[in-house]
């Protein structure tokens, strides 16, 4: 065999071993992560990450993300949702209600995992909890009953309160289900709700300069709002105010109560795995949280001058001084 014609078959057979090699290298999955952008959603992606190593997946090396928030500007979600679906991603996973429907409109093949997402039936993301029906599936939040359940938790830290503002994210469609629950539980309660209806972020200095005329006894807050700015606008009116998202009583607001989200996020990312491995939503039961927590920030009671009762204290299952 000529020198020429050797030095070609053995080119051409490192060329096909190259080809052969790449062909056997597993095609790694692309997750696309849509949020709605606040402090909470910084605490909901580092979780989520920690969970997926926790089940073997490593960036860059069996699993790539596509991270999209809407910085605070829920009209970018569409735009978002439609540009990872451009990016053919393998799954979608959507951080509060905002997001989950901006990713469904999107896609009706891509799977879509939710992460604590509130009322998912009630706002058409999955026909029923134990049947999804399409193409979500996850984890759904509690959200309304405990925006309901706020209203009790405000009567046993403030026996006397009778006039409960609620806070609204207009944009948000869980602001419906949202109000209503917390209507309901004033109407039992003997309480009356006074409902606060904010349209964009830009509206909230004015919301609570309202206040200071007809001054609530507390204020529940939808989380989906900027809670940062609406804790520190909570503060310097002098008005307590609740959430049911942890991160709220992080950021300065008086209190917390709702699900223990690092447990819904490890089980969003089980959702994760699952759907990655072959299963499909439409066979995966939506669950909802199962533990619960009560945070209360005693540096801003202090400020507000409210004095805690010892019970209440006891229940906390975190007290941040």
């Amino acid at each position: 065999m000529r020198r020429r014609e050797f030095i070609g078959l053995v080119g051409a057979a490192s060329a096909l071993a190259s080809l052969g090699a790449a062909a056997q290298q597993p095609k790694i999955p692309t997750i696309g992560v849509l949020v709605v952008g606040s402090p909470a959603s910084e605490r909901f992606w580092r979780l989520f990450q920690q969970d997926m190593r926790e089940l073997g997946y490593i960036e860059g090396k069996n699993v790539r993300y596509e991270f999209r928030s809407d910085a605070g500007q829920a009209s970018r979600l569409p735009a978002l949702a439609e540009e990872l679906v451009r990016l053919q991603v393998d799954l979608i996973v959507a951080w509060f209600t905002p997001a989950a429907l901006a990713a469904r409109l999107a896609t009706h093949h891509i799977p879509i995992v939710m992460a604590l997402v509130g009322n998912p039936v009630e706002t058409g993301l999955v026909a029923s909890l134990a049947q999804p029906g399409a193409n979500v599936t996850g984890m759904a939040a509690i959200g309304a009953e405990l925006a309901g359940k706020l209203v009790d938790v405000v009567q046993e830290l403030m026996p006397a309160a009778r006039r409960i503002a609620a806070l609204a994210n207009v944009p948000d469609p869980f602001s419906k289900p949202f109000l209503h629950r917390i209507e309901s539980n004033g109407v039992a309660a003997g309480v009356t709700i006074d409902p606060i209806m904010i349209n964009s972020s830009a509206e909230l200095d004015a919301a609570f300069s309202a206040l200071e005329t007809e001054r609530p006894d507390a204020l529940i807050v939808q989380p989906s709002l900027p809670i940062r700015r609406v804790a520190e606008l909570a503060v310097r009116h002098r008005v307590p105010a609740v959430s049911f998202i942890r991160d709220f009583a992080d950021q300065g607001g008086l209190l917390s109560y709702g699900s223990d989200e690092a447990d819904a996020y490890r089980k969003s990312a089980i959702y994760v795995d699952k759907v990655l491995k072959g299963a499909k939503p439409a066979g995966l039961p939506v669950q909802q949280p199962t533990k619960f927590e009560l945070v209360i920030n005693m540096k801003t009671a202090k400020a507000l001058g409210l004095t805690v009762p010892p019970s209440f204290l006891v229940r906390a299952d975190e007290v941040i001084e």
